[in-house]
């Protein structure tokens, strides 16, 4: 099968741009080439209070500081905040529902509530906030707690969220009661009716992120392994597809990629390039005497890609994202971020956006890792890496433009030492972007003139 040319920031606006616009330009319009035109917001001005850099004519609001007291009365707000959803609460209310990848040394845990919790010596879990028509907190209350390592996750058709932890230990590891490494799920406007049950048949390894096919049921999940075997890229087919808050428990059958003679996705440097692919049952979802990642998949083996992040649905099918794959670390070529597509329908794989060394779209930081829809059609990056972190947009045409900033290399007296940017999400009104700042805690909402 002829595969097109290496994209550049030149050819993206000739052929190579219809695998990318059209692409992209589906997810928000539902078909291919419907495309409105896009452009960065300028410069990003210095914030004089220290926290949030953004370009002219926009806002934020800090909703949610790690330290300060939950509006529950459950207790602090926990540190670590990763992967977030916003879901619509009726009348001009959000939900928004936040993770907190808390490891077992987190100094400020989330607080083990009855009924809510898991593992009463992990100090992972989800938070949530009730935004009122305004956009103020109006709630703020523990959603998940006792669980590892909470990352990223994905909501469900049916409006709950699969939190994700990005942990394999077993109990007995690190002080652990009961063994780790599953997706829960979360429902934000009753969160009893929920409670702290791992969906054990969607397999037990270090999940990142989860997607859900909105007419079929599909669950698909990625695995951020950065060593050796890397991760791997599955779907669930669920016993009950598209039963509602809670079907999951059913089981079902859990599945790994394979493209045949493609070991590694690393290899592939073209935009466009396509890829039949097979599902492999998965030997041992449980994990129980070998990490899944390790199992033996029979002839043919398996598809790995280092550092599987974000997974989301849109135009049909399911994206998701390698972070970066280095050679001096085992993996088939260098890559600065990958953005996948599989297509259910066709059962083919493609390639969508390939972020430097060798292509000339580029981050201007480090690597791609929360990655979500932008109201104009194009992608929001968050930045994973040392120094100033940085929210990125990326048009349909390829450009890369700044977002937000921390005001970390500003040089003011006293601003904090940010982490890395995560969760970033839209209003269901597309508004309001919200991002969370990992470290130190902060949950900001973001206001302006969204295209």
């Amino acid at each position: 099968m002829p595969l097109p040319i290496s994209v550049t920031r030149r050819s993206l606006l000739a052929a190579g741009a219809i695998a990318f616009s059209g692409a992209l330009g589906a997810l928000f319009t539902g078909r291919a080439g419907a495309v409105r035109p896009t452009r960065g917001y300028g410069p990003l001005l210095p914030d004089p209070r220290g926290l949030l850099d953004l370009p002219a004519g926009f806002s934020y609001r800090v909703l949610s500081r790690a330290g300060e007291p939950l509006r529950s009365g459950e207790g602090p707000v926990p540190a670590n905040c990763d992967g977030m959803a916003a879901f619509g609460a009726g009348g001009g209310r959000v939900r928004l529902v936040r993770n907190h990848e808390n490891r077992t040394t987190a100094a400020l845990r989330v607080p083990a509530v009855t009924g809510l919790t898991y593992d009463p010596e992990a100090l992972g879990g989800c938070t949530a906030l009730e935004l009122g028509p305004d956009g103020a907190v109006t709630g703020e209350r523990v959603v998940l707690a006792g669980t590892a390592v909470n990352c990223a996750g994905g909501r469900t058709p049916w409006n709950t969220w699969l939190s994700c932890e990005e942990t394999e230990d077993r109990a007995g590891t690190s002080g652990y009661t009961r063994d780790h490494g599953f997706v829960f799920e979360v429902d934000p406007a009753d969160p009893r009716r929920s409670g702290a049950v791992p969906l054990t048949a969607l397999g037990r390894f270090a999940h990142e992120a989860v997607a859900v096919d909105p007419y079929r049921g599909v669950v698909y999940e990625t695995e951020d392994a950065f060593v050796e075997p890397f991760g791997l890229f599955y779907r669930f087919l669920p016993a009950l597809p598209l039963g509602g808050p809670g079907s999951l428990r059913a089981g079902g059958v859990l599945q790994a990629l394979r493209v045949p003679g493609l070991a590694d996705l690393a290899v592939v440097d073209r935009p466009g390039a396509e890829f039949p692919v097979e599902w492999v049952p998965v030997p041992d979802p449980s994990a129980a005497g070998t990490a899944i990642r390790f199992q033996d998949f029979g002839r043919g083996g398996i598809t790995h890609a280092q550092k599987l992040e974000g997974c989301y649905w849109g135009g049909g099918g399911v994206r998701f994202v390698s972070s970066y794959a280095r050679r001096r670390e085992g993996a088939g070529a260098d890559h600065h971020g990958q953005v996948w597509f599989y297509d259910p329908l066709r059962s083919r794989l493609r390639l969508d956006v390939l972020f430097g060394p060798a292509a000339d779209i580029q981050l201007p930081g480090d690597s791609p890792d929360n990655i979500c829809l932008a109201p104009d059609g194009g992608l929001m990056v968050c930045e994973d890496g040392g120094g100033a972190q940085y929210v990125f947009g990326v048009t349909v045409g390829g450009e890369v433009y700044p977002v937000a900033r921390n005001a970390e290399d500003i040089g003011q007296p006293g601003a904090p030492e940010w982490g890395e940017f995560a969760g970033v999400t839209f209003s269901p009104d597309g508004r309001t972007m919200y991002v969370n700042a990992y470290a130190p805690g902060t949950t900001f909402a973001v206001t302006g003139p969204w295209q």
